[in-house]
């Protein structure tokens, strides 16, 4: 039972007791104690003062008194400032809570809901590797998942691979014509980044055909729509849809390079999933489903042949679900994808976790499934977050402008490697391994807590720099803290045992305060599906400790109750940044 809990009884004693009224959950507010006085919670007198018929001091005040008297140890003083009674709490209490958090091998978990949520994340395309965009929102939906699983959500993680489609048909194009047969092998690239190349390349020689055409007398938008390369990729696609036996082959070469580089990247970001699917596996259901949806009149045909939604009734425009040649767009997919998952599984929650630049597709998406009958349609959660931009400007894959994830993950790495190597050659015995292991892992911490502390919905700056900084709101300050604490209990005694109850010093209660505080934090982080919400948590923990760290000395210490208790303190407070960090997807270094 928590102190909100606990107290909330008492008070309902209380006032039962002193004004022959019973109060109901809802009339007890807590807030905060405001820093000018002493206190750690305060209640709001308010909501009696009617039932009462008292003025607010004075109910403060006989509430306060009878809380002390009969509260069973819990007040040891109280403070009343008009309608709001400051309660100061008995220190066996905190203590108490301290080693009912040391005893909670999942302290800060939720009980089980019974309840299962699909997380869709990453949504590469099979024509490019993935770049600091896929890198927010891979991070983004892996710790939402986490958290979910936290707040008592079975969760299944999630991924549609986007592997057909025109854009997939210009990689594959360009490699034919430009490729000479070059494959991972050959080259030494990752098949991502092959394939990559081969898209730039497609846009480098299609911009060169439009400015012929240009040149010839052609405007712009002809150009573009009479360059042969486009006309020959257009071409690829309708035979990939008509199962071209040699388009097929080639495309499940090239994708198979792709997927390769993806777990290769996937792997070293540490984010997994449960299941994979393929829109060339799901298209096919949403083309099936449009056209039950033409044939019950809820979309409808033009005289080229495509076919249409009209959503002005719902305040939206017009939406093309089959182009006039019979090929699908990605809201064809999109229905599709959505009947298999909910096909698959039980699910209660199916949460998309995709750019704001998306909000009108899902808006559309929700709108359509619910038209055809699917009684989920309405339920979807589109989890939006801005986008990630770069000092000098955003990021253009087809003219090969992007950030890529792989060497964005190098240079993290290196960056840490190198700004860390004074501290890690002052450590005893350590193998040039087990420095690296330290620099990976404090280099994707600082990527990873840089990325999710920003709140999800704005457009952020990423600043490596900054990122990796050891002092300040960074992920290498609160892994620092970890390993600082994980040093000390390495020192200490091989036993010790909190004996008798001692008194707290102020720095010790706010520590035991704000590790009381991570199980609300991980609910509010999972109610607003905010990682940002578990990194503020986080940073203030390790503020916290530092600060402690800095005025009380812990080993030296010469009572050896008080010592016991700042070591089963310390304990503690890694024990929840290693799970904090752990929603993050975040590693803790024992030693940095």
């Amino acid at each position: 039972m928590t102190l909100e809990q606990q107290l909330s009884v008492l008070v309902k004693s209380a006032v039962k007791a002193l004004y022959t009224i019973e109060v109901e959950d809802s009339q007890i507010q807590w807030q905060k104690t405001r820093p000018e006085f002493e206190g750690n919670i305060t209640l709001v007198v308010f909501p009696f003062v009617k039932l009462a018929r008292k003025a607010p001091a004075q109910i403060a005040t006989e509430i306060g008194e009878w809380l002390t008297a009969n509260g069973e140890g819990l007040v040891a003083k109280f403070n009343a400032v008009q309608g709001f009674l400051n309660l100061v709490i008995d220190d066996a209490f905190w203590i108490r809570q301290l080693q009912a958090i040391d005893t909670d091998a999942n302290y800060g978990q939720q009980p089980d809901r019974h309840q299962l949520m699909m997380v869709e994340y990453s949504s590469p395309n099979t024509n490019k590797p993935l770049h600091l965009g896929h890198v927010r929102n891979n991070l983004l939906g892996y710790s939402i998942a986490r958290i979910q699983e936290a707040n008592g959500w079975k969760v299944v993680k999630t991924n549609i691979v986007n592997d057909r489609g025109i854009h997939i048909c210009k990689s594959m194009l360009a490699w034919l014509k430009y490729g000479n047969g070059e494959t991972p092998e050959s080259s030494g690239k990752k098949g991502d980044h092959l394939i990559g190349d081969y898209y730039v390349r497609f846009d480098k020689e299609y911009k060169t055909q439009i400015a012929e055409l240009m040149a010839a007398g052609k405007d712009e938008e002809t150009a573009k729509r009479e360059a042969p390369l486009m006309l020959e990729a257009q071409e690829m696609l309708r035979k990939w849809e008509a199962n071209d036996p040699e388009v097929r082959a080639l495309w499940a070469k090239m994708n198979s390079w792709v997927y390769a580089g993806f777990d290769e990247t996937y792997q070293r970001m540490g984010v997994s999933f449960d299941k994979i699917y393929y829109e060339s596996n799901t298209y096919l259901e949403g083309k099936s489903e449009v056209e039950k949806g033409l044939a019950s009149g809820a979309f409808y045909r033009r005289e080229d042949g495509s076919v249409w939604a009209d959503l002005t009734k719902d305040g939206l425009d017009e939406k093309l679900l089959l182009r006039s040649d019979g090929t699908s767009v990605y809201m064809t997919q999109d229905i599709g994808t959505a009947k298999l998952r909910f096909q698959d599984y039980p699910i209660d929650k199916m949460v998309y976790v995709v750019g704001n630049e998306q909000e009108y597709h899902f808006k559309v998406l929700s709108i359509l499934l619910d038209r055809l009958g699917f009684p989920f349609g309405k339920e979807l959660v589109h989890f939006s977050y801005g986008m990630v931009e770069l000092p000098n400007g955003k990021m253009k894959s087809r003219e090969g402008t992007v950030v890529d994830a792989d060497d964005l993950m190098d240079k993290m790495v290196e960056d840490a490697k190198e700004i860390s190597k004074d501290k890690v050659n002052t450590l005893q015995g350590i193998t040039e391994e087990e420095a690296n292991e330290i620099a990976r892992k404090v280099g994707l911490g600082a990527l990873k807590y840089f990325i999710l502390k920003v709140d999800p919905r704005k457009n952020m700056l990423f600043n490596p720099a900054e990122s990796i900084d050891f002092n300040g709101n960074t992920g290498p300050f609160i892994q620092y803290t970890y390993a600082r604490i994980q040093s000390v209990l390495r020192k200490a005694e091989s036993q010790w045992t909190l004996g008798s109850l001692v008194s707290l010093d102020p720095k010790e209660l706010a520590l035991i305060q704000r590790l009381c505080e991570y199980p609300a934090i991980v609910r509010n982080a999972g109610e607003n599906f905010s990682p940002a919400v578990i990194c503020n948590y986080a940073y203030d923990l390790a503020c916290d400790f530092n600060s402690f760290y800095h005025d009380l000395s812990i080993l030296n210490e010469p009572d050896s109750n008080k010592r016991a208790l700042r070591l089963l303190l310390a304990k503690n407070v890694a024990k929840v940044i290693q799970s904090a960090l752990g929603l993050l997807g975040i590693e803790v270094p024992e030693r940095m």
